[in-house]
């Protein structure tokens, strides 16, 4: 695919490059796909001076080293491959940086927020096996994500190396408690005689197997245990990118290494218990942190997945067959029945049908398709059915969607964490300070052995054990806090990133409201609605089927609520038996109930065969349409006698919501698919700052980019047609009833649907983020005491060691405190 946004685009919308052929959408000179982008347009253009479209296009194109723009020739494919491992955005430069340099591979684009690479390649050139091989031989562990094997594998490897890593360190650490700590701390039980002949049997060679003992198992925490650190601190240093891994294996690495040079030359202190110690303490705090995540994620096992595998292709001679969507053609015709999905984008050749497309646009209602009308791919057939030609290039808009999906996961990632941050500055600081103490202490007459066992201690105290910890605690305190609210974080720095959000946008449909077609208002007789939703249960039609759930108690009510199981069938052969004629139509139903001729439907219908409307019920026609919603008229024997109003309904938390976001000087934005009728009740809301009606997916993902030059972006949605937009927001929340699509595009996703838990995700990331910030500050503060202590020698490497290990204590214990108070 290629982005060719900074190029003049005479043919697409000048907001989302839709096309425009026949929208007659323009606005001074400037041409768009429907009303609802050029509203945005005209809104959120020119944010600042000089800032227009095209700049905001070329900045998005070019960030992150122009990670949109990709040039993929036409014989190549995408793959997309999970990678264990990546967890920083030095991780996601590097395996992209190595991808592209392999033969046949024309791009890659990694995001460790959702731990994949996505490469684009020729398949007879280089295969996925190799590609796997090629990242997994950079000590990363890179495969297919639908390779559940190997995700477990993967997941039993990284405990393993914690187990091996807490069984090798404890026999470490035993012989140190049993044998070299009372000798290090001999002038508090021993006299100054007994001290030195213990310390002279260490440094003799009958210590020698011993050392040897310990250094062996210290080899096996740091090659095994410690390989991730170690492998981030080699991508680290590769692409001079310092961060905590690389200090956590500066300080690991000298202590081992001074330790196995003192075993050498039979020195008399070796310190491998420090190395173990740091190793171990930052593998069990990431694996945590790990584990709490994963733990998270499976609440999502309920999402629902809307792909469309197979179509019912039809033959010339009218019989079908099933065919893998993949091999359908241009002009290919495909059958598509109610309650299946359209499979591809086409143009309906014969049968008429209501079609849900609210996936794709979100449109709430339900859209009228007659043959010569364009149907999208992942839309839904609601009522009737439909042959559709196949579309010129057999795509669908749903697979359009999920590229632009990950175009823009992967475009707006490259996040540094705060403790990464950080480590930029200090890395290079305590390196370029142990180095200057060391030769400091050199040239004022230190042996070789003092000097650099001063310098190690400053590496030692420095190590970011603390610091290393801070912010995968705290994070896991909030991942876990949030899951017991039943929300779900997927990405680890959002407690990093919302900080103080500037826009909350929301989407409308699925999101405000419950996605879910009901009667809200009714003005007729009970008997005549009761007819109504008698007749209506025998459609298909998402508006006739909330008109028949919603049939009057008088008539006595459901089923369920008036029968047994064994009267439930005779019940209904009755009720079947009262409807002895049913005919559906574009614009509604008629049939004869009771023995009563009956319509329910638009006024159009009853105009059609010949039937009275009077003007009040017109005028409650169109005053319903007015608020977005569907009135139908009701009647019977030749005459309209009333209305029956039929919409999305809202949930009953939505102005709690708004009013609790927008008092946090923060605003409130409405972006809908739908049109602005639909919209109109949101405009009213005082906590409510702007609407954008009638924008497709793609416009929704350019409006806010537009927003997020205004500051700290934040997107709420449930659908599909949200994904775009909740990918492309400095943060997304999904509504965990929503599509799975949705949900991998979001960093946050609400489990329980429950659109009052917004409130606590912000709640939350705050909270985290000062627990965050609290544990770095205890970091700092220890090392601002530690340094000078090692600078001066008043410190050696054990008690610096001891001193980490309690800042270390503090900061566990702090991680571990509920955020929020209940």
């Amino acid at each position: 695919m290629t982005n060719d946004h900074d190029q003049p685009n005479e043919t697409g919308c000048t907001l989302c490059d839709l096309p425009v052929e026949g929208s007659g959408v323009t606005d001074d000179g400037n041409d768009f796909c429907c009303v609802g982008c050029r509203d945005v347009y005209q809104t959120l253009g020119d944010l600042e001076v000089d800032v227009d479209a095209d700049d905001v296009r070329r900045a998005r194109a070019t960030a992150d080293d122009q990670r949109h723009t990709r040039e993929v020739p036409a014989d190549h494919e995408a793959t997309f491959l999970e990678v264990d491992g990546m967890h920083c955005a030095t991780c996601e430069a590097f395996i992209e940086s190595v991808s592209r340099d392999t033969d046949g591979v024309s791009d890659a684009s990694a995001s460790y927020v959702t731990d994949t690479v996505r490469i684009d390649h020729d398949p007879e050139t280089v295969s996925q096996e190799a590609l796997q091989d090629a990242i997994s031989g950079l000590g990363y562990s890179a495969y297919d994500r639908e390779d559940a094997f190997s995700r477990r594998k993967a997941d039993n490897w990284a405990m393993g190396r914690v187990v091996v890593g807490a069984l090798m360190g404890m026999m470490v650490m035993l012989q140190y408690i049993v044998l070299i700590y009372p000798i290090y701390f001999g002038g508090l039980f021993y006299d100054d005689r007994t001290t030195e002949f213990l310390e002279a049997t260490l440094a003799s060679s009958l210590a020698t197997p011993f050392y040897l003992v310990i250094a062996a198992l210290t080899t096996i925490v740091l090659a095994v245990t410690g390989k991730p650190i170690l492998q981030g601190a080699y991508v680290s240093a590769r692409t001079r990118s310092p961060n905590m891994d690389l200090l956590v294996a500066i300080a690991a690495v000298s202590a081992y290494l001074y330790s196995t040079l003192s075993v050498v030359v039979s020195g008399p202190h070796i310190y491998y218990d420090v190395t173990v110690a740091i190793i171990v303490i930052v593998s069990v705090g990431n694996y945590y942190e790990t584990t709490i995540k994963q733990q998270a994620t499976e609440r999502l096992s309920d999402l629902t997945s809307i792909q469309v595998d197979e179509a019912r292709r039809v033959r010339d001679d009218g019989s079908h067959d099933d065919v893998a969507v993949a091999d359908l053609e241009a002009d290919d015709h495909v059958l598509v029945r109610a309650g299946e999905r359209i499979p591809v984008d086409g143009d309906v050749v014969d049968g008429e049908a209501a079609v849900d497309e609210a996936v794709i646009t979100g449109e709430s209602l339900p859209v009228g398709k007659t043959p010569g009308d364009a149907v999208v791919g992942g839309s839904m057939v609601a009522d009737g059915a439909v042959t559709v030609r196949v579309g010129e290039n057999a795509t669908s808009s749903l697979d359009r969607i999920t590229e632009l999906v990950w175009d823009l996961q992967s475009g707006t990632h490259g996040i540094q964490k705060l403790a990464d941050k950080l480590a930029t500055i200090f890395v290079p600081l305590v390196l370029v300070l142990s180095i200057v103490v060391t030769t400091l202490y050199l040239a004022v007459g230190y042996g070789v052995a003092a000097a650099l066992l001063i310098g190690l201690t400053v590496l030692i105290v420095s190590c970011p054990c603390a610091l290393g910890l801070a912010t995968p605690l705290a994070v896991a305190a909030g991942v876990r806090d949030a899951l017991e609210r039943s929300i779900v974080v997927f990405d680890d720095s959002v407690f990093e990133r919302i900080r103080t959000a500037d826009t909350v946008v929301f989407d409308k449909t699925g999101t405000l409201t419950t996605g879910e077609m009901t009667v809200v208002e009714t003005d007729c007789e009970d008997d005549l609605k009761a007819q109504a939703a008698l007749l209506e249960a025998q459609s298909a039609h998402p508006v006739g089927q909330a008109i028949a759930a919603d049939r009057p108690v008088t008539d006595g009510g459901s089923l369920e609520e008036t029968a047994t199981e064994s009267e439930s069938a005779s019940a209904s052969t009755t009720e079947n038996d009262r409807v002895t004629a049913f005919e559906s139509h574009r614009n509604g139903v008629s049939g004869i109930v009771d023995g009563e001729e009956l319509i329910v439907g638009h006024p159009d219908l009853f105009t059609d065969r010949g039937w009275t409307v009077p003007d009040e019920i017109a005028t409650q026609i169109d005053d319903g349409r007015q608020t977005g919603q569907v009135p139908v008229a009701v009647g019977r024997n030749g005459t309209a006698e009333g209305v029956i109003v039929v919409g999305d309904e809202l949930r009953g938390e939505w102005a709690e919501t708004l009013t609790a976001i927008s008092e946090t000087d923060t605003d409130v934005v409405i972006l809908t698919g739908d049109d602005a009728k639909a919209a109109s009740r949101f405009r009213e809301h005082p906590s409510v700052d702007q609407v954008f009606a009638g924008v497709p997916p793609e416009g929704k993902a350019e409006t806010v980019e537009r927003l997020k030059e205004r500051g700290q972006t934040v997107m709420i949605g449930d659908g599909t047609n949200d994904a775009p937009a909740l990918a492309a927001a400095d943060l997304g929340i999904a509504l965990g009833g929503g599509t799975a699509m949705a949900a991998d595009a979001a960093d946050v996703a609400l489990v329980d649907d429950n659109l009052g838990s917004v409130d606590t995700v912000f709640e939350l990331a705050r909270a985290t983020d000062r627990r965050v910030k609290g544990n770095i500050g205890w970091a700092f503060c220890y090392n601002a005491i530690a340094i000078p202590l090692a600078v001066t020698g008043l410190l050696n490497p054990l008690f610096a060691a001891l001193a980490m290990g309690a800042s270390s204590l503090l900061v566990v214990t702090n991680s571990s405190r509920p955020l929020l108070d209940d």
